[in-house]
């Protein structure tokens, strides 16, 4: 097509008074300064044989194609790759068109490498495209620490080398370091072996058993009400006083001692076991983990006599709650969710917060109108007394909760809380999809990763780069 148009073009200059001869002579010339970008180039790729030009290839200069067309063997030109055809097809598309677009079945990583094969820069995805192209990755990067993989790095920064023995022979390793290895995947990778399964069964039991206790604690039927006396100096003489204290079931702490000791045991062991003391204590889990434990012994060290501050951290213990994390991947799913979804919820409070505004300011006003006269604040009527307190109203009516607390009680104000029912519906309305599909999609790939069976490593042989020198036959092969 491109030769074509280039003739017809010196064909329209004959028509200006130049004979046969000098229109050959002027072809002859430019075909032999031109004819090389001209030729037609054959790219097999795995398979699948493309024929484009020269001239197409070298659009884009610094790729690997462009580059290759440089050499300009003599002969006919044919390349074969052994690489994805189906991503080529994109890639030579993106020679002649200008325009890169990523393939809907084509993972989003194998793109990204083909791309780096071809030497094709992965900033020029088109937009339409660039959703779809950086998922694959993101989403794959947020679950690098849902359970084990095969990649080269760990997903575990406490303990970043390879947990397989069969891949370190026994004297490339110290005894201590492999059995190491294999404690700390007992009690941090409930996925490893049938062992760890038991013991994450185990730790969720104490867990579970540890919570119950807690709220146990507050229920009236484990209090009983004791006399006690206590001898007071006041002056001269002593008094004798009386009081009653409430005195927990005696069982329930005997319950969370043994709980305790389990939680100081695994958190032990653990810390034994890690590599790096200081990621370890930098963990949160682990930090909740040694929380979670002080107010145990803060209780029975002062014997019930804690001052008030120290005997208000026992809520901490209900913080046990995330040790779950460790041993469920549907709560870490939960949780990564949420942090890729910040954003969304960033914008959810935005609306939130300008609708609070609005409408808590909207029906001030509107109560205010109907106010008494003979009222010098207007506002003794209504619960309405300020655009402070309209706050709350307005967060409980756009979350249509309605506790009915404070209500308009004029027409104009009854109007507004129905617009600012209908304003939280569709302020809600809008982010949660994202999250809930945010939600499905790390969950999917999460029990995928989990369900995968445990893969042997294998040494490959790296691709050589270099291009092999042309056969006789003129075929060069990569």
């Amino acid at each position: 097509m491109i030769s074509s148009m280039y003739v017809s073009s010196q064909g329209h200059t004959s028509a200006h008074g130049l004979d046969r001869t000098s229109l050959t002579t002027c072809l002859r010339e430019d075909w032999d300064t031109k004819g090389d970008v001209m030729k037609k180039v054959v790219i097999n790729v795995g398979g699948m044989r493309h024929e484009t030009y020269m001239s197409t290839l070298k659009s884009l200069p610094g790729t690997r194609l462009a580059k290759l067309m440089d050499h300009d063997p003599s002969g006919d030109i044919e390349f074969f790759f052994d690489r994805h055809p189906g991503v080529f097809s994109n890639v030579l598309n993106y020679y002649r068109t200008g325009k890169l677009h990523c393939p809907k079945d084509v993972c989003g990583p194998l793109f990204e490498e083909e791309l780096a094969f071809w030497e094709v820069d992965k900033a020029d995805v088109e937009p339409c495209c660039w959703i779809t192209f950086c998922q694959h990755r993101d989403a794959e990067v947020a679950l690098a620490a849902f359970g084990p993989s095969d990649s080269k790095e760990h997903h575990n920064e406490e303990f970043p080398e390879s947990f397989d023995v069969e891949d370190h022979p026994a004297n490339s390793q110290s005894c201590c370091k492999r059995w190491k290895a294999k404690i700390w995947a007992l009690f941090d990778d409930p996925f490893s072996s049938k062992a760890a399964k038991v013991i994450a069964f185990v730790s969720l039991f104490f867990v579970l058993l540890s919570i119950t206790a807690f709220c146990l604690e507050t229920h009236e039927s484990f209090h009983t009400l004791e006399q006690r006396t206590e001898l007071v100096n006041n002056g001269n003489h002593t008094e004798e006083v009386t009081y009653y204290e409430i005195v927990t079931e005696p069982t329930l702490t005997v319950v969370e001692g043994v709980c305790v000791v389990w939680f100081i045991f695994e958190f032990l062991v653990r810390f034994t076991c890690c590599s790096n003391i200081l990621v370890f204590v930098k963990n949160i889990l682990n930090i909740i983990d040694f929380v979670a434990i002080l107010p145990f012994f803060l209780d029975v060290g002062l014997g019930g006599n804690a001052l008030g501050f120290l005997r208000v951290l026992n809520f901490v213990r209900i913080l046990r709650i995330f040790k779950l994390m460790r041993h469920m991947v549907g709560v870490r799913v939960l949780v990564y969710t949420l942090k890729a979804s910040v954003q969304e919820f960033c914008l959810l409070a935005v609306f939130f917060g300008i609708g609070m505004l609005i409408f808590s300011t909207l029906e001030f006003y509107a109560e205010r109108v109907h106010g008494d006269p003979e009222d010098p604040t207007l506002s003794a009527h209504t619960n309405f007394k300020n655009i402070p307190i309209g706050f709350w109203w307005a967060v409980v009516t756009m979350t249509t909760l309605g506790y009915g607390d404070m209500y308009p009680e004029t027409c104009s104000g009854m109007v507004i809380g129905a617009l600012c029912a209908l304003a939280g519906i569709l302020t809600i309305a809008m982010p949660v999809p994202v999250i809930v599909n945010n939600f499905r999609l790390y969950y999917s790939l999460a029990m995928a990763q989990q369900k995968l069976p445990k893969k042997k490593k294998r040494q490959h042989l790296p691709l050589s780069g270099t291009l092999s020198q042309p056969s006789p036959s003129g075929e060069q092969v990569e």
